[in-house]
């Protein structure tokens, strides 16, 4: 292991602050390097195929499209041709910096057979509706159709996002605030959690989107109630794991901060909150999964913008073209969504070995 380690000194891989290995600790990545065996010229050729396979998918999506007769001479136009070449043009860019970079060839190798299977659909897709028709019409809109349904009514979708958004954060941050602040008492209280878990124990196994009847009739204001079944859905993950986070910390802990003079707040905020932080946040994920369902059950239901309110308008108009285009643009929206709180996870849980990197 010292032979590998001196090797790898010599060889260029650098931290982003250009520190070399000999003064820092190696990052995992690193390790990974040292640990590997070494690849022949037919395993390297191999994975350079692999990489360079979603961009002879994205040629034959193209050619499909272009050369291959439509059903009944249906129209089209170059939206789907531009799509196309968008996403093929952002996996050209990293097939080239691949060959500068072993990290980029590495994410590229493992994102590959995605990026093909994601082609690969595309055009059996459009084989089976606008070429074929095997797909039938017009419950099965073709993804050009699709395309252009969304940039029609890109507006309105816009503004339904805002809408959406508002609502989701509104009930998430709401219940995660109230589950962060129960479930901890809980966990640091033996006389909270006599009274907090008969609640959890009702309320839990019971989906937050049962209560939808009941809050139409009561709530004051249909955007008051579905903030309200936003929060309940939230709030039972975030409680649930916040405790058990709490529990899960060694009395050690908090005696040794007790002998150092720690107060209440202390043992709240210095002790209990950050050994707890990593449940917390598996709470806060699945919270988030919670909120998007209750959101689209909120809106199709009752709320008269966003989202969910649009996909049932279309549905309605029998506009199935516009209605898949707000199920993507809902999937392409709560992924963002998705994305940001693992961003914030990986900040707050950095020290943590997994998040190194």
């Amino acid at each position: 292991m010292s032979g590998k380690t001196a090797s790898l000194s010599a060889e260029p891989i650098s931290a982003a602050d250009g520190r070399s290995l000999e003064s820092r600790a190696p990052t995992p990545w690193e390790l990974r390097q040292i640990e590997a065996a070494p690849k022949s010229r037919n395993r390297i050729a191999a994975d350079r195929a692999t990489c360079a396979l979603p961009l002879v998918l994205a040629a034959a999506v193209l050619a499909q499209y272009k050369l291959t007769p439509n059903l009944n001479d249906a129209a089209t136009t170059d939206v789907y041709t531009c799509f196309i070449l968008l996403l093929a043009s952002a996996v050209l860019v990293k097939f080239v910096m691949s060959f500068f970079s072993k990290k980029t060839f590495e994410k590229l190798l493992e994102k590959a057979p995605l990026y093909t299977a994601a082609f690969l659909f595309f055009a059996l897709y459009d084989y089976a509706t606008i070429k074929t028709g095997i797909l039938p019409l017009p419950y099965f809109p073709w993804p050009d159709r699709i395309l252009n349904g969304i940039y029609e009514d890109r507006a309105l979708l816009l503004d339904c996002i805002k809408n959406s958004l508002i609502l989701l954060f509104s009930g998430y941050f709401a219940g995660a605030a109230i589950g962060l602040l129960t479930g901890l008492s809980a966990g640091l209280s033996r006389r909270v959690r006599y009274w907090v878990l008969p609640l959890i124990q009702i309320l839990g196994p019971i989906p937050s989107t049962t209560w939808l009847p009941i809050i139409l009739i009561v709530a004051a204001s249909l955007f008051g109630g579905s903030v309200f079944l936003i929060a309940l859905g939230v709030w039972y993950p975030v409680t649930m794991t916040s405790m058990q986070g709490v529990l899960n910390i060694p009395k050690a802990n908090f005696e040794a901060a007790r002998i150092l003079g720690a107060g209440k707040a202390r043992l709240l905020f210095r002790v209990a909150l950050p050994a707890a932080m990593p449940n917390i946040f598996q709470g806060l994920t699945q919270g988030m999964s919670v909120a998007c369902t209750a959101l689209m059950v909120a809106e199709m239901m009752g709320v008269e913008s966003g989202l969910g309110w649009y996909i049932n308008w279309q549905r309605g108009w029998a506009e199935f073209a516009k209605m898949y285009g707000a199920v993507i643009v809902i999937c392409v929206t709560f992924s963002v969504v998705n994305f940001l709180l693992s961003l914030v996870k990986r900040r707050v849980l950095r020290w943590q070995e997994g998040y190194w990197n």
